[in-house]
């Protein structure tokens, strides 16, 4: 792993720069992100946050989808799922209104796969961004790896969690009834 880097506008980059495809896996049960804090509450207290705390992510998800590049994610989930993770699902039809392709594996299968337990993004199948948070989920940055070993390796998760998800059309009630 590379050092820390815990500018922004470094991590749109990564989006912007990647050709091809790019690549989530998504284990966290929360994500602590201050954009989200406000429609979180307004979530869990039954109102709608709306789109415009995604606004910006959305953008720029269409405008690389456009180009004809790939983002797809894979969030492993619980069932029930977290609080965060209906608040997660309850967005993803405007994620893929925006270009991306949104699977869904249950946590379980998840460890038979013997997947990793941290997230990370790979991108054209070259490079990975490991993503770190504090142990209070609050996401403080990333870093990077382009050595062919641990590319190869997340190359190999992503594989086996692709083929394996569940797309989003497809979830089972009980995970999508209680969002």
């Amino acid at each position: 792993m590379g050092l820390l880097v815990t500018d922004p506008d470094a991590f749109q980059r990564l989006f912007e720069d990647f050709q091809h495809a790019a690549f989530k896996l998504e284990v966290r049960r929360s994500y602590g992100l201050a954009s989200e804090d406000e429609p979180f509450q307004t979530f869990l207290a039954g109102g709608d946050p709306g789109i415009e705390w995604l606004r910006s992510w959305l953008d720029l998800m269409e405008a690389e989808t456009s180009k004809g590049k790939r983002v797809e994610r894979v969030r492993v989930v619980d069932e029930p799922p977290s609080e965060y993770l209906r608040f997660e699902i309850s967005v993803t039809p405007h994620n893929l209104a925006a270009g991306e392709d949104i699977r869904y594996l249950a946590r379980a299968r998840a460890a038979e796969l013997a997947l990793p337990e941290y997230d990370f993004w790979l991108f054209d199948s070259q490079v990975v961004a490991f993503l770190h948070f504090t142990d209070d989920d609050r996401f403080v940055g990333f870093s990077t790896t382009e050595d062919p070993a641990e590319v190869l390796m997340h190359c190999q998760w992503r594989d086996r969690a692709w083929t394996r998800a569940t797309r989003f059309t497809e979830l089972p009630a009980t995970v999508t009834a209680a969002s």
